[in-house]
């Protein structure tokens, strides 16, 4: 199974006709993704990729039925983008634009409450379903085997090379997720630990961090508190950050001693999940961890 995504799913791309927008949209129908329509303003009626292309949300929705949107639209224009997905009522929306002031998704937040739409994002690499779809721009060949090990990732890079590790350990992936490196994100790590908790198929999930912010504490504090109960593979980047400086992403910033690599991960792993030094070992610590529980 999978979560957010499956080869069902239908997509709107919004941004398609530019050229992030074009490149991707291509290696996201070379992995099996239903791209059912696109949505630049201005030149709805013309075709890219075989693609439609449509001036609005609206318009996209009403003729293609798609349920899913992904955001390649430039930062200043990205949250009107994020807005009109919410407003079309889209069930998950990925917005891998970088850069949206912090202002702008304060508004989009607050638009977000008590709407049914899921957002991924922003500045993220998206969602992959292995053998099934993917919305974003993470690399068709490392997702090339289908599993039971779930994927949430703050940084991109790390999101490849943890797959990389657990297909070379034998294992398959169920679905990824890039949640994004800013300040103020949709879907945070307890969100998505919630959906895999009901996914049957996942039996094990990988949690990478940063530094900055208390996502990952209050991740392991709800992990305990709720009753978890697949084993969790963790590590945070940025050991050696210095206090202060923002070190890739706008939310990899330590404000304060919770928020450094080393407190993160003693706080993980006392309330229970696996850690590991190095992304290099996340396909054995996953191998080991799961050979104890059987």
């Amino acid at each position: 199974m999978s979560i957010l995504i499956n080869k069902e799913t239908r997509v709107i791309v919004q941004g398609l006709t530019g050229k992030e927008g074009l490149f991707h949209t291509e290696q996201m129908i070379l992995y099996g993704t239903s791209i059912v329509g696109g949505v630049t303003p201005g030149k709805g009626g013309k075709t890219y990729l075989g693609i439609p292309i449509f001036n609005t949300m609206y318009e996209a929705v009403n003729h293609t039925g798609g349920e899913t949107s992904i955001i390649f639209v430039p930062s200043s224009f990205a949250s009107d983008a994020i807005l009109e997905s919410i407003s079309m009522n889209m069930k998950v929306i990925v917005c891998i634009t970088e850069g949206i002031p912090v202002s702008d998704m304060i508004r989009v937040k607050n638009f977000l409450k008590g709407k049914r739409s899921l957002l991924i994002g922003p500045n993220c690499p998206g969602v992959i379903s292995s053998e099934e779809s993917k919305v974003g721009i993470l690399p068709n060949i490392v997702f090339s085997k289908k599993g039971e090990i779930g994927i949430i990732s703050r940084s991109g890079t790390l999101t490849y090379e943890a797959a990389y590790q657990i297909i070379r350990q034998g294992f398959g992936i169920s679905t990824a997720i890039g949640i994004g490196g800013d300040s103020i994100i949709g879907m945070n790590i307890v969100d998505l630990l919630n959906l895999f908790s009901n996914d049957l198929k996942t039996k094990c999930v990988v949690l990478i961090g940063e530094i900055g912010g208390r996502l990952e504490i209050d991740a392991a504090e709800w992990i305990k508190k709720s009753g978890f109960r697949k084993p969790i593979v963790g590590f945070i980047a940025g050991k050696t950050a210095p206090k202060g400086r923002t070190m890739g992403h706008a939310g990899a910033i330590i404000g304060n001693k919770l928020e450094t690599a080393q407190v993160k991960m003693e706080i993980m792993k006392e309330n229970g999940i696996h850690i590991v030094s190095s992304p290099a070992n996340i396909g054995m610590k996953i191998k080991e961890v799961l050979q104890k529980n059987q």
